[in-house]
């Protein structure tokens, strides 16, 4: 150690007279650190949001819409036949007509009240923002939840309605929702408002995610028991995961032979509609994996080129060395040194760097505070790498002929 550390000074003072290219290499070694230690923590917090558990049994359900043309026909009686229809399908266990799909990219949201709209300013009111959908007493089964504490809808709870102004009197609501504007109370049998129209709790839901999974509050759901006889209906069916294909192909054929003025749309499933709706993340995840490999070998590449080019030029002052006895220990551990305080030179201000681009990110991009310990293991794995690369440059160097050097005077 105290040999090593005695060569610090003729290193540094070598360093000086070829400093150009020790200065490119710390800023290599400054720019992928800043860069690989947030792009390595984005692609945790992506790839933790990326698993997140929705509550759904999401290779069980199918999504599709319907768009119904004949006038010649009473809606309601026709999709009230039409899930009847789909759960007599084999494999099917329930089916149902919903206004917003889960996980789908495309649904409603609001804010809703603790007290009705024309009391808020006598009173202490708490506004929370929910997703929501409606649907019958079959939409809970369909979506694969269960309830956790209360009721499930009973068919005198649905309103059949295409009066907007109707709303149900009772929902069943998220965990997150119930916890958020009832907080430190059972929330069951609890009224909350839409306007001046007062909603109770009848049950809660443990885990259940509305349609956007980067909504401010993705876990706040409410589902209304209610259902609108329309030309345009979303329609959700579940089946067994391994009867879900066959499922799916035989839906189309079933609904027109029940009624033929009638189209089907856009038939997925829920863990596709999820990747289409996640697929900007998936593919950022897989450029960042990309970009740090790109950045650490081009990093070791340049850590071993540099060693190369100073082996070369300084093939007598090695040959020297080693004509004098010196070990070919002592050889690696020259260049080992000489790196290492390239290298840390260069993690120093990397770290720095790292820190305020994660701050800029967190500005600018609401991205997630970076965790200083990505900077650290960052550091480390750089060091780490710029170790190994030179030691095959530093190895043969060691195996110089003190002859060979001295003939190239």
């Amino acid at each position: 150690m105290y040999k090593a550390m005695s060569e610090i000074k003729p290193i540094v003072n070598a360093l000086k007279r070829s400093k150009v290219g020790a200065i490119l290499l710390m800023i290599q070694i400054m720019i992928t650190t800043a860069i690989v230690s947030n792009a390595a923590f984005i692609i945790y917090d992506r790839s933790t949001y990326l698993q997140q558990e929705t509550g759904y049994p999401e290779d069980e359900i199918l999504y599709f819409a319907i768009t119904t043309f004949g006038e010649d026909i009473d809606l309601s009686q026709l999709f009230e036949e039409t899930e009847t229809t789909l759960r007599e399908i084999p494999g099917v266990i329930d089916a149902a007509v919903i206004a917003a799909l889960p996980l789908s990219g495309s649904g409603s949201a609001s804010g809703f009240d603790t007290l009705p709209h024309d009391q808020h300013q006598n009173g202490d009111n708490r506004n929370v923002r929910a997703a929501y959908t409606t649907g019958d007493d079959h939409v809970l089964n369909t979506l694969g939840v269960k309830i956790a504490e209360g009721r499930d809808f009973r068919p005198e709870d649905i309103v059949v309605t295409n009066d907007p102004s109707m709303l149900a009197k009772v929902a069943i609501v998220s965990r997150a929702f119930a916890e958020e504007i009832f907080p430190d109370e059972n929330a069951i049998g609890k009224t909350f408002y839409s306007g001046n129209t007062g909603v109770e709790i009848i049950g809660i839901v443990d885990t259940m995610k509305g349609p956007w999974l980067k909504d401010s509050r993705p876990n706040n759901v409410i589902i209304f028991p209610r259902v609108e006889a329309r030309m345009y209906q979303n329609v959700a069916v579940r089946a067994t995961a391994e009867d879900r294909a066959s499922v799916r192909k035989s839906i189309e054929d079933k609904i027109l032979a029940q009624y033929d003025k009638r189209v089907v749309i856009n038939m997925r499933g829920m863990d596709e509609a999820k990747a289409g709706y996640n697929a900007a993340d998936l593919l950022m995840l897989r450029m960042l994996v990309v970009l740090i490999v790109v950045l650490v070998m081009i990093t070791a590449l340049g850590i071993f080129g540099m060693t190369v080019f100073n082996i070369n030029k300084r093939t007598r002052q090695i040959g020297t060395r080693r004509a004098l006895g010196a070990r070919k220990s002592a050889i690696v551990q020259y260049f080992l040194v000489e790196n290492g305080l390239i290298c840390l030179v260069g993690l120093f201000f990397g770290c720095i760097g790292a820190y305020y681009l994660g701050g800029m990110l967190l500005r600018e991009y609401s991205l997630p505070a970076l965790n200083n310990l990505y900077i650290v293991v960052t550091a480390l794995s750089v060091l780490v790498v710029s170790l190994l690369s030179v030691l095959l440059p530093a190895n043969r160097a060691s195996n110089i002929s003190p002859s060979i050097a001295t003939r190239t005077i």
